[in-house]
């Protein structure tokens, strides 16, 4: 179990896209719940390619308050690409997330980090009481029960933005694609403690809500990538391989029966499906194999990954670039 944690120090990282209008009163939010709570703060803001006057508002909370700073994206590159720029600035014991539209509570950020303290690694938000459509709500409560099915991690909420992590927590967790939901999955994969705790979901004030049909499909590919990632991903043999090896066995079986048939003057065999069958099983179970082992050999050979964004610029602007991706340091 993790020791308990006292953060003196909380970096909370909010990707916005196109949040011009709520970005002042939820950093008025963020302030008031960090001086009641006397932590030490720093907030970065992830521009992932907004078309309105967002970074405009990031630059400029950015100069009012040495708390703040931001990171703009030339484009849209996703909601994982946000946060993995976050994380990558984060210097905080502790890195909160949550979304740029108001309708997580900054209020709630106490609770979450009570949460860790009882010895937890990472913390979700459960949005119990939701203000979305019913077109959302239920999609979602789909989704978080095959994740809990196919993981083991029984979340109420997975798709909550507001969550909590003990920074060795996110340092340990790689980004990509759409898996920035899957966090806790992933650090529970590595041996850290998940944890959920109940949390105050608000009506939507301003903007658009970026759910969609196309975003639950993309969804479900990604719960398939995570589960292969968390149970096959430092061993793909044991899956490709196993499968391999049972349309091998079933392909070998029919062929030898086929065989056995000839030998006996059953007849020609030429024109029997199970032939075809056979040898295409067969032909699989060795495609199979062989792909195990490209996985095991790539893996071995640690094949390095770029990082899944690139920055236009930094506010506030006196930062030197440094290595760790293309981010200059905070």
């Amino acid at each position: 179990m993790a020791a308990p944690l006292a953060p003196t120090s909380v970096t909370i990282v909010v990707p916005v896209l196109n949040e011009a209008e709520s970005l002042p009163q939820l950093a008025a939010e963020i302030q008031t719940v960090a001086a009641e709570e006397g932590w030490g703060l720093d907030v970065v803001l992830i521009d992932d390619g907004s078309t309105d006057d967002t970074w405009e508002v990031v630059s400029r909370l950015s100069h009012q308050d040495a708390r703040f700073s931001g990171v703009r994206f030339r484009r849209n590159f996703g909601k994982s690409a946000a946060l993995a720029a976050g994380f990558a600035q984060a210097k905080g014991d502790v890195v909160v997330t949550m979304d740029g539209d108001l309708q997580d509570d900054p209020a709630e950020v106490p609770k979450l980090l009570a949460k860790l303290a009882e010895g937890c690694d990472t913390v979700s938000g459960w949005k119990r009481s939701r203000h979305d459509p019913w077109h959302k709500v239920w999609p979602s409560r789909v989704f978080n029960h095959m994740v809990g099915r196919l993981t083991g991690v029984r979340l109420h909420d997975v798709n909550c933005g507001l969550k909590a992590y003990r920074r060795e927590a996110v340092e340990e967790v790689s980004l990509y694609g759409e898996l920035h939901r899957f966090i806790p999955v992933l650090a529970h994969a590595k041996g850290f403690r998940p944890g959920e705790v109940e949390v105050n979901h608000r009506p939507r004030q301003h903007g658009y809500s970026k759910f969609g049909a196309k975003r639950f499909l993309r969804g479900l590919l990604d719960l398939l990538t995570v589960k292969f990632l968390t149970g096959y991903g430092t061993r793909p043999l044991h899956l490709f391989g196993g499968l391999g090896l049972a349309s091998l066995g079933v392909g070998t079986a029919g062929v030898v029966y086929l065989a056995i048939l000839w030998l006996m003057g059953r007849g020609p065999i030429g024109e029997r499906p199970l032939l075809s069958y056979s040898i295409m099983a067969v032909l699989l179970g060795a495609q199979l194999l062989a792909l195990g082992f490209l996985g095991e050999l790539l893996i071995a050979y640690h094949i390095r990954r770029e990082p899944p964004y690139s920055i236009r610029e930094v506010a506030p602007k006196r930062f030197e670039t440094s290595e760790r991706g293309n981010l200059p340091p905070v």
